[in-house]
């Protein structure tokens, strides 16, 4: 395996809005920035499969109509329920007003959706959030217990790598189905896996992209997909990767806690020995 973690950062995706040097503030934690502001029809919602619209509005105080797409897409919107389960990620349709159309299935409880924009003539990406009350009966689940492996039907995902506070790590998933490595895996939003991130605490916003790009003559269909990752503080975080295969968009979730530096677990150092690193991997997910 190439040792991703001794590339530069800037050359990973990694959105400069949402993570940085020194442990940087994650996206996702305001509904306006920078002048922009997610505005909802309403924030109280009934359980089921519900239409959901809303607006981006910008500093002229007009919704917003021109963004520069990212990863094929003008917006990504995600909505995760406040005890990290019902993860969607979905993209809607806008109208020529500004108007943002979707379909979520909403489970009762506290939720929160995200709009990740990159604003025509704005410098970079900013991630929103908003919070959002579904009416009935809430029933949080307990946060699943940290595991580098998530089973999807016939599906499993390894995680290898730690989340490092401040520093860009190197994440690699990889990706099999009945035991047998998946090679063929299908470009999905530009790239063969799309991987968000989510603070337990305050679902501050990670959103990451994988290293290289379909097509590239370097990045491989699988079975590894790899990824830059920088935690923006210690603590406990929610990894959701979405990948496609045969036509299906699945996702595997894992509960990550941060690892702590060390001299010779830095990002700059020469790769360890294959062995060596699986053990790190999986010794921070124990």
């Amino acid at each position: 395996m190439r040792n991703h973690a001794s590339h530069d950062q800037t050359n990973h995706g990694v959105h400069s809005g949402h993570v940085g040097h020194g442990g940087a503030q994650p996206g996702g934690l305001s509904v306006s920035e920078n002048g922009y502001t997610l505005e909802i029809d309403s924030t109280i919602l009934t359980a089921g499969v519900q239409p959901v619209s809303f607006r981006v509005i910008g500093p002229d105080g007009q919704a917003a109509t021109e963004f520069t797409p990212e990863h094929e897409k003008e917006l990504h919107f995600i909505a995760v329920r406040r005890d990290t389960t019902g993860f969607q990620h979905v993209h809607p349709v806008r109208d020529e007003k500004g108007t943002w159309s979707t379909e979520l299935a909403l489970e009762p409880g506290d939720w929160k959706f995200f709009a990740d924009i990159h604003p025509a003539g704005h410098d970079g990406t900013m991630t929103l959030g908003i919070d959002v009350a579904v009416a009935g009966p809430y029933d949080p689940r307990p946060l699943p217990e940290p595991t580098g492996i998530a089973q999807i039907g016939e599906y499993t995902v390894a995680l290898d790598g730690e989340l490092v506070p401040g520093e860009a790590r190197a994440l690699t998933l990889t990706v099999s189905r009945n035991g047998s490595p998946v090679t063929d895996l299908q470009p999905y939003l530009a790239a063969y896996g799309h991987l968000v991130a989510l603070r337990v605490g305050d679902l501050g916003y990670l959103h990451v992209h994988p290293e290289g790009e379909p097509g590239d003559g370097t990045t491989t269909p699988g079975p590894e997909i790899a990824f830059m990752a920088v935690a923006p503080s210690a603590g406990t975080y929610r990894l959701y990767l979405d990948f496609q295969h045969n036509d299906v968009v699945r996702t595997a979730e894992f509960t990550v806690r941060t690892a702590t530096a060390a001299p010779h677990l830095d990002a700059t150092a020469p790769a360890a020995p294959e062995h060596s690193g699986h053990h790190h991997g999986h010794h921070a997910h124990h």
